[in-house]
C-alpha cells in the first residue's frame, strides 16, 4: 500500500510540477512575442499561446507585411511553435497613371513630353507637327501605358493641338479635362485675337487657363494730342512709356476736365524719361486756357490756343511752359485768331467712305496728273471697283494741296466708315472705326505727314461691334444661337399656371449665357401653344409664359431692357395640330429678331458729318436715292388674369432657326401672305450710303393678318 500510495503521489506531484512549468512557458512565450511585435510596429497583430504553441492573429496590410511579421515571430520562439492565423487586407486594384502631355514649341521645333494611352495615333500627330515645326524638327519623348482613358482626355488633347497651330511660341499643357497655355505674341491685337480665340474654341466642361504675353508696341514718332472745346476736354491720341507715367498723364487730363474712360497706350520710343512731367506742365496750361489743342510729336510740342483765349492768359501759359518744359522739348504756340466773315470762300477736297465700302472723292485738285494719282491712291487702299470720282481741277490751290490729300486718303483707310475733309489750314476726319486704337493712329499719320504744327480736328468714334479682336455675334447670329439653345431642351411651366419649373433652371441658365453679348438688339420672345382649349386662354396663357421667362433672364442678371414678349397662342402653327408630334412642336417658344442695329452703336453711327454742300449735285445722274423703310414698332398686347392650363401645353421649346436667325413658318395658311420684297437695288459707282436694315428686310415671311409684325413664325 507504502508503495502504491508513494506512486500516487509521485503523479500528483509530476502533474503539477508540468502543468505549472507549462503555464509559465505559455505566458513567457506570449509575453516576448507580444513585445518583439509591437516593437517591430506591428500594432496589428495578436499574440494568443496554447501550452508550448504560439498564435499570432490580425489582419496584416500587405502579404509582404505579413511575412515580415511571421519571420520575426519565429526569432522569438521556435518556428515550430508558432501557428500564422493571420489574414491580409484586400488591396485596392492598381489606379491608371495620370496622363498627360507637355508640348513646347518654339524657332527650333516642337518638342513633346509626357504619358499618353497607348491607343494614341502617334504618326498621325507627328507628321501633323513636323509640317508646323521649323525645318520639321519634332523631339518626341512620349511613353504610353495601356489603361482606360479618362472620358475627357480626348477632348482636352485634340483642344491642345488645335491650339498650337495658331501658337508658334508657347507651351501647352494638357491633362484630362484641362488645358493650360503660355504663349508670346507679337503684338498686343494678336494678343487679344489668341485670347479671344481660346475662349471661342473651348468646349463645355473643359478648364481652361492661359497666360499670354506681348512686347510692348514701338511708337513712332511717340505722339499725344489733347484738345479742348465745345464738347468738352478729351484725347485724339495718347502715348506713355510705362504704368506711372499713364497713370501721371490720365490724372493731368481728368485734372484738365477730361471725363469718361480714357486711354493712353504703353509703349516704347519715348524721346525723354522726362515725357509724363511735359505733358503734366502742358496739360496744366491748357486747363487755364481753357480751349485749344496741343500735339506732341517726339519733343516737338505744338500748342494752338482758341480763338476765345485772351491774349494775355495766352501770354502767360506760353511763358510759363517756355520757362519751365525739360531741354529737350522744344514749343510752338499759336493763337488762332477770330473768323473774318469776309474771307473768301476757301478750297476744298472731301474722301467719304459708306458703310458698304464705296468711296467718293469731291472737290478741288491742282491738275489733271494729280487727279489720276489721288484715283490710283484711293483704288489701291479701298479697291477698284469701290471709288468714284467727282473732283475739278484748280490751279490755285496752295503749296502742299496734294500732300494733305494723299495724308486725309491714308487716315480715312483707318476708319470703317466716315469721311475725310481737306482746307488749306485744316484737315478734318470723323467717322467710325473698330480698332480702338484708330483715333491714336490717325493722329500720329497726320502729324508725321503734315508736321506737327498741322491743324487737324478728329472726331472718331470706336464701335465694339465692329472690333475684329472682339468678333462680337451679330444680331442674326445672337437669335440663331438663343433658338438653337431653345432646340435642345424644353422650358417646362408648372401645370395650370406660367410659374416656370424647377427643372429648367439650367435651359435658362444657358439662355442667359448666350444672351451675354446680345442684349443691345431688339428682340422678342414670342410665346406659341397648340389648338387645344379656347384662343382667347391659348394667347394669354402664351403671353404670361413668354413673359415669365424674360423675368427669369432678369433674375439670371441679363439686360432686357430691348427684349418684348408676344403670346400668340395657337395663331401660328408650324406642324399639324391633328396629331400629338405636332401639338408638342406648336408649344414653343422663341426670340425674333427686331432691329440689326445693335441700340449702343446707333448714336455712333450718326458722327460721321454730313455731305458738303453741293453733294447731291455732285453725283452723277442715274444714281438712285435710298427710300427709307417704315418699320412701326408694336407691342405686346397686356394678358390679364390667369386661367389653368391642359398638361399637354406644360412645355415650350424652341423652334428651327432659320439662317437669318428667325424662324420660318410651316403652315402655308398661318402665313397669310408674303411681306413685299424690296426691289433689287443697283449699286453704280457713286453710291456711298449704305440701306439701312429694317424690320421689314430683316423678316423671312409676314405674320397673319391682324397679328402685326411682331416675330416671323
Amino acid at each position: 500500500m507504502m508503495t502504491t500510495a508513494a506512486f500516487v503521489l509521485a503523479l500528483v506531484v509530476s502533474a503539477f510540477i508540468a502543468g505549472g512549468s507549462a503555464t509559465v512557458i505559455e505566458k513567457r512565450s506570449r509575453s516576448e512575442m507580444r513585445v518583439a511585435l509591437e516593437t517591430a510596429g506591428y500594432s496589428w497583430a495578436n499574440v494568443e499561446a496554447d501550452g508550448l504553441q504560439v498564435i499570432i492573429l490580425g489582419t496584416a496590410p500587405s502579404e509582404a507585411e505579413r511575412f515580415r511579421a511571421m519571420s520575426l515571430a519565429a526569432t522569438v520562439v521556435e518556428a515550430t511553435r508558432v501557428i500564422d492565423a493571420t489574414d491580409v487586407a484586400q488591396t485596392e486594384a492598381l489606379a491608371p497613371p495620370a496622363f498627360s502631355l507637355e508640348i513646347l514649341r518654339n524657332d527650333d521645333g516642337i518638342s513633346l513630353i509626357g504619358l499618353v494611352p497607348a491607343d494614341t495615333d502617334r504618326e498621325s500627330l507627328l507628321a501633323d507637327l513636323e509640317r508646323l515645326a521649323a525645318d520639321g524638327k519634332v523631339t518626341d519623348m512620349l511613353e504610353t501605358a495601356d489603361y482606360p482613358v479618362p472620358a475627357d482626355w480626348q477632348t482636352a488633347f485634340d483642344y491642345g493641338v488645335t491650339t498650337l497651330r495658331s501658337l508658334p511660341r508657347s507651351k501647352i499643357s494638357i491633362e484630362a479635362g484641362a488645358v493650360s497655355v503660355t504663349a508670346i505674341t507679337d503684338s498686343p491685337a494678336e494678343k487679344a485675337r489668341v485670347e479671344t480665340g481660346l475662349v471661342r474654341r473651348k468646349t463645355e466642361g473643359l478648364k481652361l487657363s492661359y497666360d499670354i504675353s506681348a512686347p510692348r508696341p514701338v511708337i513712332a514718332p511717340f505722339t499725344l494730342r489733347f484738345l479742348i472745346d465745345a464738347e468738352g476736354a478729351r484725347f485724339d491720341a495718347c502715348s506713355a512709356d510705362t504704368e506711372r507715367a499713364r497713370t501721371r498723364i490720365l490724372a493731368a487730363a481728368r485734372a484738365a476736365g477730361a471725363t469718361g474712360d480714357l486711354g493712353c497706350t504703353i509703349g516704347m520710343g519715348v524721346p525723354s524719361p522726362d515725357w509724363s512731367e511735359a505733358v503734366g506742365m502742358t496739360l496744366a496750361a491748357m486747363k487755364e486756357l481753357g480751349e485749344g489743342t496741343v500735339t506732341f510729336s517726339d519733343a516737338d510740342i505744338v500748342l494752338v490756343a482758341g480763338a476765345n483765349v485772351t491774349q494775355t492768359a495766352f501770354d502767360k501759359a506760353v511763358g510759363e511752359l517756355e520757362s519751365n518744359l525739360p531741354e529737350v522739348f522744344s514749343l510752338k504756340a499759336e493763337l488762332t485768331q477770330k473768323p473774318d466773315a469776309n474771307r473768301p470762300e476757301t478750297a476744298e477736297f472731301t474722301a467719304i467712305l459708306a458703310e458698304n465700302g464705296q468711296v467718293q472723292l469731291r472737290g478741288r485738285l491742282p491738275d489733271e496728273r494729280q487727279r489720276e494719282a489721288t484715283e490710283s491712291v484711293a483704288r489701291a487702299r479701298f479697291g477698284h471697283d469701290s471709288v468714284y470720282g467727282a473732283t475739278r481741277i484748280d490751279e490755285g490751290l496752295p503749296a502742299g494741296w496734294p500732300t494733305r490729300v494723299m495724308a486725309a486718303l491714308e487716315a480715312l483707310d483707318e476708319l470703317e466708315h466716315g469721311s475725310v475733309t481737306v482746307t488749306p489750314d485744316l484737315v478734318q476726319v470723323a467717322g467710325v472705326t473698330g480698332n480702338p486704337q484708330a483715333s491714336d493712329a490717325v493722329a500720329r499719320i497726320l502729324t508725321t505727314r503734315l508736321g506737327e504744327g498741322a491743324r487737324i480736328d478728329l472726331s472718331v468714334q470706336y464701335e465694339k461691334r465692329l472690333d475684329p479682336v472682339l468678333n462680337l455675334p451679330t444680331g442674326a447670329e445672337c437669335v440663331r444661337n438663343l433658338n438653337t439653345v431653345l432646340t435642345t431642351t424644353k422650358i417646362s411651366f408648372e401645370p395650370g399656371s406660367a410659374v416656370i419649373a424647377p427643372e429648367a433652371a439650367g435651359i435658362l441658365d444657358r439662355l442667359a449665357e448666350a444672351m451675354k453679348n446680345c442684349s443691345e438688339f431688339r428682340m422678342e420672345l414670342a410665346g406659341h401653344t397648340d389648338s387645344q382649349g379656347s384662343e382667347e386662354f391659348n394667347q394669354q396663357l402664351s403671353q404670361e409664359r413668354a413673359d415669365s421667362v424674360v423675368a427669369a433672364l432678369m433674375d439670371r442678371r441679363v439686360l432686357v431692357g430691348n427684349i418684348t414678349t408676344r403670346g400668340y397662342g395657337e395663331a401660328q402653327p408650324i406642324a399639324d395640330n391633328g396629331t400629338e408630334e405636332g401639338r408638342e412642336a406648336n408649344r414653343r417658344i422663341e426670340f425674333v429678331l427686331l432691329d440689326g442695329t445693335p441700340i449702343e452703336g446707333e448714336s455712333g453711327t450718326d458722327t460721321a458729318p454730313p455731305a458738303p454742300e453741293g453733294a447731291e449735285d455732285a453725283a452723277p445722274e442715274g444714281s438712285p436715292d435710298a427710300a427709307p423703310a417704315d418699320s412701326p414698332a408694336e407691342t405686346a398686347p397686356d394678358a390679364e388674369g390667369t386661367a389653368p392650363s391642359t398638361d399637354a401645353d406644360a412645355d415650350y421649346t424652341g423652334s428651327a432657326p432659320s439662317d437669318d436667325g428667325a424662324s420660318a413658318p410651316a403652315d402655308p395658311e398661318a402665313e397669310g401672305g408674303t411681306d413685299a420684297e424690296a426691289p433689287e437695288t443697283q449699286q453704280p459707282e457713286p453710291t456711298i450710303e449704305a440701306q439701312p436694315a429694317t424690320e421689314d428686310t430683316l423678316r423671312p415671311a409676314a405674320r397673319p393678318e391682324g397679328l402685326g409684325n411682331g416675330s416671323s413664325n
